[in-house]
């Protein structure tokens, strides 16, 4: 067997993928570049703020360009204290963990919140992050309809045990808002936690935020 035989296999799970239409391409754009983007995150544009990349210049000069390691050992610094500090009373909560990314937010406090025989009851169009943290979470997934409080309580009432009822606050695709206030009522009923996603509407929606008027709806959400 040659070795390109050995790896046979790639060429043919790619020329599948273009079969698909599902082969996409990078394409770099320069610094400073003079276009609209209409499919980023920078919803508050403060990625160009002068105040936020002077104090991330000033940042990188004191503390360098990286924390050194994980936040267990030697990579918590009093910059990681003061942002979660200051996220959390944003917020309307006692504490804040900051992740290095929103990715990695859903896939640690999904798998920190269940275990195998756990219910999770995830919307139809919650974003990847939270798809993959269900998948890792190895625990039991249902999948409800968009936006569909009902939906949600049917799910519950089905299981008897620890369940988590996740969902996107506003809902990256189409930006619809998620029924916050009655995803709450429907799980404060039945037990469960309400886990929200508010990567898409901090600081955009709602006073504050989308979680923050949650907050302040349903201080027990």
């Amino acid at each position: 067997m040659t070795e390109r035989d050995v790896w046979a296999w790639l060429d043919a799970e790619a020329a599948e993928r273009r079969r698909h239409g599902l082969v996409r391409e990078l394409r770099p754009r320069a610094a400073g570049a003079g276009v609209l983007d209409l499919a980023g995150n920078d919803y508050l544009a403060l990625s160009r703020d002068p105040r936020v990349t002077g104090a991330a210049a000033d940042a990188a000069r004191r503390w360098g360009t990286g924390s050194t390691g994980s936040r267990l050992v030697t990579g918590s610094t009093a910059v990681h204290a003061a942002l979660e500090e200051e996220l959390a009373a944003f917020c309307g909560f006692e504490a804040a963990l900051v992740f290095s990314s929103g990715y990695c937010a859903n896939i640690g406090a999904i798998t920190a919140l269940t275990r195998p025989g756990t219910l999770i009851v995830s919307d139809e169009r919650n974003h990847a992050s939270v798809i993959d943290g269900c998948r890792l979470a190895r625990a039991d997934v249902a999948v409800t309809a968009h936006r569909q409080p009902e939906a949600v309580e049917k799910a519950l009432t089905r299981h008897r045990g620890r369940a988590v009822v996740v969902t996107d606050s506003v809902f990256s695709v189409d930006g619809e808002p998620a029924p916050l206030g009655e995803l709450a009522a429907v799980c404060r009923a039945a037990g469960a936690v309400l886990l929200a996603d508010d990567a898409h509407g901090l600081g955009v929606s709602g006073p504050g935020s989308a979680v923050g008027g949650l907050r302040r709806r349903h201080p027990h959400a």
